[in-house]
């Protein structure tokens, strides 16, 4: 099924020539370093071609160096009726944001992505959730097309699979295959590792201090599995970068006592968004749709309104009775 949609896709692709590829808003390595590996290619056989999200207003500053051909442009100059738009590492039409509206003018919409709940809301998908990263798909369609990899396409694969595989810790061994050949095409692992994992400002530290300070650890929730959490308010992110904010998840994460870890990220006064990550035993994306969010099995995420405290209690009670972690 797989490789007829990978051919159909590459034959979309090949004569195309202008292409609009968007990541989802708060776009991650995944999300935009799997538009940027497409733009790319694209770009080198001739393509008028752009790289949008709908917000933030700028690119996160750990990903500029993917953008060496200066393909990303603001949301304002993305076309109102695109030619063909590809969509990438998006699981539905919202989490586009404020360029939601460009997939019922497109003329073809192509959905390249990795997640189990993707609502296929494309008129052409390359979807396939056993991918550790969409990254991986785009690097299929890639081959499909026949494209070869060049050093700026693999270090913007390489962003992709290295960020949503833990840094390799849940990649299977064809994923690693992948990777001694982006490496074989010139990406740097301690230069992107450094540059997208191990690099933050001063101020880092005294935000971090200050949420780590405020977090609860509670071992009888998550079916007694333990669900260690905290907040992120609008003063804490005062001098700190995007990149900084989302960080936090993953430090809460190595608790050794909770199964589950969750931060609340405050957005505007009463207007949060959640990230919840497990270790191997919870399935969080259930708990996520649960919220009206979605994402992966150990990494999910939702939006919600109210205290902190208020949606805590609601993660709570997803969480009460949760979903086993079902592998294949």
């Amino acid at each position: 099924m797989l490789t007829a949609d990978l051919r159909v896709a590459a034959d979309l692709l090949r004569d195309a020539s202008d292409v609009t590829l968007l990541a989802h808003v708060n776009p991650d390595a995944d999300a935009l370093g799997s538009a940027l590996a497409l733009g790319l290619a694209l770009h080198r056989r001739g393509a008028t071609v752009r790289v949008s999200f709908g917000s933030p207003a700028e690119l996160p500053e750990t990903l500029r160096p993917l953008d060496t051909a200066g393909l990303v442009v603001p949301a304002g100059d993305v076309p109102a009726d695109p030619e063909l738009l590809v969509a990438l590492d998006a699981a539905s039409a919202a989490r586009l944001g404020r360029l939601e509206d460009r997939i019922a003018r497109a003329g073809h919409v192509l959905v390249i992505d990795h997640h189990a709940s993707n609502t296929r809301f494309g008129t052409h998908h390359v979807v396939d959730d056993t991918a550790e990263a969409t990254a991986v798909l785009v690097l299929a369609v890639l081959d499909e097309l026949g494209e070869r990899l060049d050093a700026d396409i693999a270090r913007c694969v390489y962003a992709g699979l290295v960020t949503d595989t833990s840094s390799f810790r849940r990649a299977s061994p064809h994923t690693h295959q992948i990777t001694a050949r982006l490496i074989e095409a010139g990406a740097d692992p301690d230069d992107l590792g450094r540059a997208l994992l191990d690099t933050h400002p001063f101020a880092w530290l005294p935000m971090l201090a200050r949420v780590l300070a405020r977090a609860v650890l509670e071992p009888d929730a998550a079916g007694g599995l333990g669900l260690v959490h905290t907040s992120v308010t609008l003063a804490d992110q005062v001098g700190v970068r995007f990149e900084e904010v989302e960080s936090g998840v993953d430090v809460l994460r190595t608790t050794v006592e909770a199964e589950v870890a969750l931060v609340l990220k405050e957005k505007a006064p009463g207007e949060w968004t959640g990230s919840l990550r497990a270790k191997s035993a919870v399935d969080v994306r259930a708990a996520a749709v649960g919220l009206g969010g979605g994402g992966h099995r150990l990494a999910a995420g939702f939006s919600a309104t109210g205290t902190a405290a208020e949606i805590t209690e609601r993660v709570r009670t997803m969480l009460r009775n949760p979903v086993p972690l079902v592998t294949s």
